[in-house]
């Protein structure tokens, strides 16, 4: 016994005698005891009216420990209906366990309802909470009051009467009726007279049209503004009586001796018109001499004859109705035919004092008439700054010269304007009046009360809508709050006080309001505090200007007592726990914001970015302050907000806080397709997760036969990495077999795994087989013919070109689309593997897929053919002839240098003769690449400012004369055989003078004891045949710069030498020397004097030979101009 339903329990058992009690058994197993109905009801049931038609439930759902039950079973019963008994009870189910509301809708107006609630589960219903009572709100009535009556007493008044408003109709306590006329088919705005109270059924409608048609209806009003009319409207004609003047006189034809005279009904008929009468005299005569003639009712215009020229007569017509002549319309006119259009009135004046804010006084000076009277003047008005010019009255007497403009905006700009009008026509408008401004009019509407919310338990907060601008009327100042308590809660002492005293009015029976006054005119909300608690309040607003106050607003009521929470949850924080849980935790809002007893908390949550798809709601009751929301989806980023509420409804949400969930195991991927179907491949594509639930890392693809395929069932595993693209191809396929694909992705573990169902080879409308390919080879080149097949169910849209190795390798696809117009297709062999056959096949597509393939092409190498230049042993036979032909040449040199052995033809003195040259003779070697040397017999002198000690030279060096080189042909010939040919000699210098510097460029050994050699340059000296050919040098063959000097590290100079004089004839007599050149250098190397002097045959040593300290030519720096 008293175990609580639908909960666990384990027992254990003890056994006692009168020694004790023994130990505890074992636990038993958990055993779980059955449902039950709930124990008790909700608790906190309250009722407060929520408008005209409805009532707000309140309760507190039941703690978890009371369901007695499957919490998903628990829901609540609603049993509601009128308090007087009357009408039958009506019932709402809520399925939702934590529901704490529910507002009752479709009630009646102004009446009374009693509310019950209980929970059940699925077992049976619980207990029933205590009945609470409510009252919907006062409305207006719904229906106007009842038989309805009137009675025309005279040509100006009429009585009306009804009855009551039906009770079930009144909605509220009925404070006054409303009688609403007007005058019917006319669009003039419609009359009202009020009379307060609920006692008088009756009032007399004076100041009525005579003889005018009127609808009639009552309305009664409440507290809350005005119910609906009666219906249907009745009609009632006041009496007739005599009519007013016609109107619209005018004079079309005037002579000089007759008019015609037209004219139109009176405005103010006041009955039916029996007939018209027109008299008519001279200006100047009395009224016994008028001519009277009587018309028919259908009469409109009358010509009289027989006047006298150039007068002026007085017309009068009038209308006849049965109360008799009514009053007569008056017009002048001259018999005269030199009429004209009237000049305009002048321009009109406005005085201050005649503004008004509705209407303003204008006045003016009539134009010249035109010898013909102004019949009326029309009036025209302007509204600054936009407006455009309207036409305010047509019909102003003709012997006005002010009228009143009425209909104008208080607060407004105008112009004004006037013309005249006779029986020619009308006049030009009289110049603009100044602009005017209207004054101020208190406004017209009251502000729009947009909600009246409970702020604190004291105090409500109002915000409003001001009246748009034009209806201020004038500069806004401020609004004005109207609250006052309704005591209609307890309404029964409420109807006692109206029953003991009929008379009273409606004012005297509820409270005085309390005003207060609010200058900012800017303020959209107010805060109206020093409320009573637990009272029900009426707010009425209206705003003022510097002249008065506008109506006020429709009321608002509020119930003052129970606040929202003013303040959100405090210190919220959230944790992700699990791939589907995130724990949320808080404080309650501060105490001076609970403006009441906390019920508990909204916990509002939703995935970032998707709030509008994915917002959901958690109810959580005290005294807890934290939940843990799960079946979340993994690795998801939500925002969590925190509300709490009390009696009174819902506080501000916290701020939202982002959290995310931990990574799970990911959904199957999206879908999975397959394209490219052969006989032998497919390429698999498939989509990602709709949730990963956490990083993808890749995906396991497994395919395997459905059936085995020769006794064999491959299955084949496949791990794709996350960053891969989402297809691949799978080429060892064999045809015609079922294939079962199976994808799954993977987070930190792998997911579901979708699967699908394909079947290889040609499906049902794919193309047939092309013809066996023919292979071509050109070069590097491949070029495969076939020819068309079967295109199927639908024309051929391309073809696919297979290649596989030779070595029973996998077909894939090499060449994808090829167009359907060709047969035939060329590629480059650089797409293959090089060395490698290959069998080659083609495939026609279709809208069908891919059709069968062609029979497999012979097999083709890819390997390119090698031009013979490019082959090993090409190049090893010309690196041979290369080498026998330098062996060749070297061999040639060898035996030519040998046998050039010149001797010495002439003797001494010859050689003398032929080693002195003649004064301006030149010897030049004719050599096209090398600058000539030029022999002269000038006076050389060497000057000793050629160089200095610190080694920068100032001129270029002293040119040699031929006689001071050495040549030298057994050294040529030996050493630098291969560098110059004998046949090419460049050695040309121009002769120049030496100065008279006691030095040299550079200290030179000579061997005196070196015997005398044969020299080629004498040779050739000697011969004249030769000496002519090296005056003949190469035309356009430039002097490049033949040598340079440098000097040497020590920069001084070891020695002076002196050149070699000839005592004799006094010119300087060149040496015989040997001309040595360093390696690559173009220029032959000079040979200075010695001290002792220079002896012929002597050889110039190399300037690896010369001295420390002497200067060694450079190749480039030249010596030779």
């Amino acid at each position: 016994p008293n175990l609580n339903p639908f909960t666990h329990y384990r027992f254990r058992m003890r056994q006692v005698n009168i020694v004790g009690t023994s130990l505890p058994s074992q636990l038993s197993r958990k055993i779980q005891t059955l449902q039950a109905p709930p124990d008790m009801a909700p608790a906190n049931v309250t009722l407060r009216t929520a408008s005209e038609t409805s009532l707000w439930l309140r309760w507190v759902p039941l703690p978890e420990s009371e369901y007695n039950g499957n919490q998903e079973s628990v829901g609540y019963k609603i049993n509601y209906g009128k308090s007087e008994g009357n009408g039958s009870t009506l019932t709402h189910i809520i399925h939702d366990r934590i529901e704490r509301d529910f507002t009752i809708e479709d009630l009646e107006e102004w009446t009374e309802y009693r509310v019950q609630v209980q929970a059940f589960n699925a077992i049976g219903s619980g207990p029933w909470s205590p009945q609470v009572n409510g009252r919907t709100r006062e409305s207006v009535p719904s229906s106007g009051p009842t038989n309805v009556s009137s009675l025309a007493l005279n040509s100006n008044s009429i009585l009306v009467k009804w009855n009551e408003v039906p009770k079930q109709n009144r909605n509220g306590l009925v404070l006054g009726y409303k009688v609403l006329y007007k005058e019917k088919d006319l669009e003039t705005p419609t009359k009202f007279r009020s009379i307060e109270g609920n006692t008088t059924h009756a009032v007399q409608l004076v100041d009525l049209g005579k003889y005018v048609l009127y609808k009639i209806q009552v309305l009664a009003f409440t507290r809350i503004g005005d119910g609906m009319p009666s219906f249907p409207p009745i009609l009632e004609r006041t009496l007739d009586d005599v009519p007013g003047p016609p109107v619209g006189i005018l004079f079309p034809e005037v002579r000089t001796k007759s008019v015609r005279l037209v004219w139109q009904p009176p405005a103010e008929p006041n009955g039916i018109i029996l007939a018209y009468q027109v008299t008519y005299r001279l200006n100047t005569s009395s009224t016994n001499a008028a001519t009277v003639d009587v018309l028919n009712p259908s009469a409109r215009q009358y010509t009289a004859t027989g006047l006298e020229p150039e007068c002026s007569y007085v017309f009068r017509i009038t209308a006849q109705t049965r109360k008799g002549w009514g009053e007569a319309a008056e017009a002048l006119v001259v018999t005269t035919e030199k009429r004209a259009h009237p000049q305009p009135p002048s321009k009109p004046a406005i005085r201050q004092r005649d503004v008004q804010p509705r209407s303003v006084l204008l006045s003016w000076d009539p134009g010249s008439d035109g010898l013909s009277p102004v019949r009326y003047y029309t009036i025209q008005s302007l509204e600054l700054p936009n407006g455009n010019w309207s036409l305010h009255s047509a019909s102003v007497s003709h012997e006005s010269v002010t009228y009143l403009v009425d209909r104008l905006k208080p607060f407004t700009s105008y112009k004004f304007r006037v013309k005249a009008t006779n029986d020619i026509g009308d006049s030009e408008y009289s110049e603009d009046s100044d602009s005017v401004t209207t004054l101020q009019a208190a406004p017209d509407e009251a502000p729009e009360i947009l909600s009246v919310t409970p702020h604190t338990t004291t105090s409500v907060m109002i915000r409003w809508q001001p009246p748009a601008e034009e209806k201020i009327n004038g500069i806004l100042l401020g609004f004005r709050i109207r609250y006052r308590e309704l005591l209609y809660d307890s309404y029964r002492s409420f109807t006692l006080r109206s029953v003991s005293n009929p008379s009273a009015k409606w004012s005297e029976l509820t409270p005085v309001y309390h005003v207060r006054n609010l200058s900012d005119s800017t303020l959209a909300q107010y805060e109206l505090d020093k409320l009573n608690k637990h009272r029900r309040y009426e707010i009425r607003m209206s705003v003022y200007n510097a002249v008065g106050e506008g109506p006020t607003s429709p009321p608002q009521e509020v119930f003052v007592g129970e606040a929202v929470p003013t303040a959100p949850a405090q210190n919220v924080q959230v944790q992700g726990s699990t791939a589907t849980q995130l724990d949320v935790s808080w404080e309650p809002p501060p105490p001076e914001a609970q403006n009441g007893d906390m019920q508990g908390y909204k916990i509002y949550y939703w995935e970032f970015q998707r709030q509008n798809e994915t917002e959901k709601l958690k109810t959580l009751f005290l005294p807890e302050t934290s939940m843990k929301l799960k079946n979340l989806t993994g690795y998801t980023t939500y925002l969590i907000s925190v509300s709490a509420f009390n009696a009174a409804g819902d506080g501000p949400r916290s701020t939202p806080i982002r959290s995310r969930t931990q990574q799970a195991a990911p959904s199957a991927p999206s879908y999975i397709q397959f394209s490219e179907l052969t006989t032998t491949s497919v390429n698999v594509s498939w989509g990602a997760p709709k949730y990963p639930n956490g990083i993808i890392e890749g995906y396991q693809l497994v395919y395997e036969p459905c059936m085995p395929v020769d006794g064999v069932s491959k299955i084949v595993t496949v791990d794709v990495k996350g960053n891969s693209p989402l297809w691949m191809k799978i080429k060892d396929l064999s045809d015609g077999v079922t294939y079962a694909y199976r994808i799954k992705a993977k987070t930190f573990t792998y997911g579901p795994e979708i699967e699908a169902n394909i079947t290889t080879g040609p499906g049902e409308g794919s193309p047939g087989p092309p013809g066996e390919p023919l292979i071509y080879r050109y070069g590097s080149v491949i070029t495969i013919h076939w020819s068309s097949g079967d295109s199927g169910k639908a024309p051929i849209s391309r073809y696919v070109i297979e290649a596989r190795p030779s070595d029973e390798g996998l077909w894939d696809i090499l060449i994808k689309d090829v167009p359907k117009e060709v047969t035939s297709y060329t590629f480059s062999m650089d797409i293959l593997k090089q060395g490698v056959s290959y069998d080659f096949r083609v495939i026609a597509v279709n809208d069908y897929g891919y059709g069968t393939p062609s029979s497999p092409s012979p097999s083709v190498s890819a390997q390119n053919a090698t031009p013979f230049y490019e082959e090993w042993w090409f190049l090893v036979v010309i690196a041979l002839v290369g080498l026998i032909f330098i062996l060749l040449l070297v061999f040639v040199l060898i035996i030519r240098g040998q046998s050039k052995k010149y001797t010495k033809k002439t003797d001494s003195g010859n050689n003398t003769k032929a080693g002195t040259l003649a004064h301006e003779e030149i010897l030049s070697l004719d050599n096209g690449r090398f600058p000539a040397l030029e022999l002269n017999n000038r006076r050389l002198s060497v000057k000793n400012s050629f160089c200095r000690k610190n080694g920068i030279y100032n001129r270029s060096p002293p040119r040699p004369s031929p006689g001071s080189l050495h040549y030298s042909d057994e050294d040529i010939s030996t050493k630098y055989n291969d560098l110059i040919p004998a046949e090419s000699s460049s050695l040309t210098e121009k002769p120049s003078e030496i100065s008279d510097s006691q030095g040299s460029d550079s200290d030179c050994e000579v061997d005196q004891n070196r015997p005398k050699t044969h020299s080629f340059v004498n040779h050739y000296i000697s011969d004249p045949t030769y000496y002519n050919s090296w005056r003949r040098q190469q035309k356009g063959i430039s002097r490049i710069q033949a040598y340079s000097y440098t000097e040497s590290e020590s920069g001084d100079l070891a020695h002076s030498h002196k050149p070699a004089m000839n005592s004799t004839n006094n010119i300087h007599v060149p040496q015989q020397g040997s001309l040595l050149r360093a390696k690559r250098s173009l220029t032959p190397t000079p040979q200075q004097p010695s001290n002792s002097g220079s002896q012929p045959g002597t050889l110039y040593r190399p300037a690896s030979s010369l001295a420390p300290g002497s200067r060694t030519p450079v190749a480039g720096f030249s010596s030779f101009v």
